[in-house]
């Protein structure tokens, strides 16, 4: 591990990691041919420059479900040459030697690093995906994960790739030990999906495939256009932290029993606070991820409730939801049923969709009705 990473850090980030793994593989396999792993249609979203803010954001009432548009590929550079061989030492302080990039495997949970390799311009050198990864480009490559986000280390094998790309988001983790023992050389990045990691991830990637200046300037723009959006949001959202509006994230997945809620550190507060919603967790104490009570969300008062929509269905959609925490009708979030669900693999992914996440989010809490089929 780099040194400058905590133990504390480090044990978050595994946390997560296992928590998404563990939880999401037992809730409905994502069938990745239908877009983004929901069943939903897509929702075009206009520029939270373009849209008039509702006079009070809080006298909203009911659901907003949000699934974005297949990503807009723009590769910084067509077909670079890569600089081979690359030595790096990745984020477990291993160091990999990566002499060939013409057959990649880039795989994470959230679909962000085979994004980020297109934008790299080497998108044609990618012979497999992983089940998020599901936008035009990429849609006719075999599946080398199963049950969801599972690894199967022979999918992967038969593909004979020359690297491989990947965190610890997916698992299990043995299948990556089977690939590196194989000879394959395994480039393991930060799992950590936040703002403050948005070029340095993509640093990785490309240092990896040998070509890192393309790398800094997918970074650059990666960063300018979240910044560029985030001025947008500053220029809608209440400047006083009171009129901004309370909310919490919900990771559920029903059929596992599972029910967290994302506070500090989390990664769900940045994103949070950078749509322009006022984050409750750091008020109330609530850091990392922990298992939701009733106490924490009556203590929480949230006006807004985030969530991934494959969370939201899997209890039955808002309805399920109010009966699985009662204490919910004691909050201003249940008693609107203002809950926005975004797909799963979009809303915590940042990366090369942080922007349009961070639109998406803003423009659900301050202008819903600008949405399709808004109630």
């Amino acid at each position: 591990m780099p040194s400058h990473r905590t133990p504390r850090r480090t044990a978050r980030i595994a946390t997560l990691g296992l928590l998404l793994v563990a939880v999401v593989g037992c809730g409905p396999v994502l069938d990745g041919a239908g877009g983004h792993g929901t069943d939903g249609p897509v929702t075009e979203v206009p520029s939270i420059a373009d849209v008039t803010p509702l006079a009070d954001p809080r006298s909203w009432k009911g659901a907003v479900d949000i699934n974005l548009p297949e990503p807009d590929i723009r590769p910084i550079e067509e077909n670079p040459v890569p600089q081979l061989p690359a030595s790096v030492t990745d984020a477990q302080g291993t160091q990999v030697r990566v002499t060939d990039v013409s057959r990649i495997l880039a795989l994470d949970i959230y679909g962000t690093l085979s994004q980020t390799v297109f934008e790299l311009g080497l998108g044609e050198n990618i012979i497999g995906r992983d089940v998020s990864s599901a936008y035009e480009e990429i849609e006719d490559r075999p599946l080398v994960t199963q049950n969801g986000h599972e690894l199967n280390a022979e999918a992967i094998l038969e593909l004979d790739p020359t690297v491989l790309v990947t965190d610890t988001s997916l698992g299990p983790w043995s299948v990556v030990l089977q690939i590196r023992e194989a000879g394959i050389p395994v480039v393991v990045v930060d799992a950590e999906r936040n703002l403050d990691n948005l070029s340095t991830l993509t640093s990785e990637v490309a240092e990896a495939l040998g070509v890192p200046e393309q790398g800094r300037e997918l970074g650059k723009r990666i960063e300018a256009e979240a910044a560029a959006v985030q001025a947008e949001i500053a220029k809608v959202a209440p400047a006083d932290v009171t009129g901004k509006l309370r909310m919490v994230f919900l990771y559920v997945r029903g059929q596992a029993n599972v029910y967290y809620m994302f506070g500090r550190g989390s990664g769900a507060d940045a994103l949070v606070t950078a749509a322009g919603g006022y984050d409750v967790s750091s008020e109330i104490g609530w850091d990392g991820m922990k298992p939701v009570n009733d106490e924490g969300l009556i203590q929480a008062q949230p006006d807004a409730i985030l969530m991934m929509n494959k969370g939201l269905d899997s209890v039955g959609g808002v309805d399920g939801l109010l009966d699985q925490f009662p204490a919910l009708a004691q909050t201003p979030a249940g008693e609107n049923e203002r809950i926005i669900a975004m797909d799963d693999d979009q809303v915590l992914s940042y990366g090369p969709r942080t922007a349009d996440v961070l639109n998406a989010l803003a423009v659900a809490l301050y202008a819903p009705d600008s949405l399709p089929d808004a109630s």
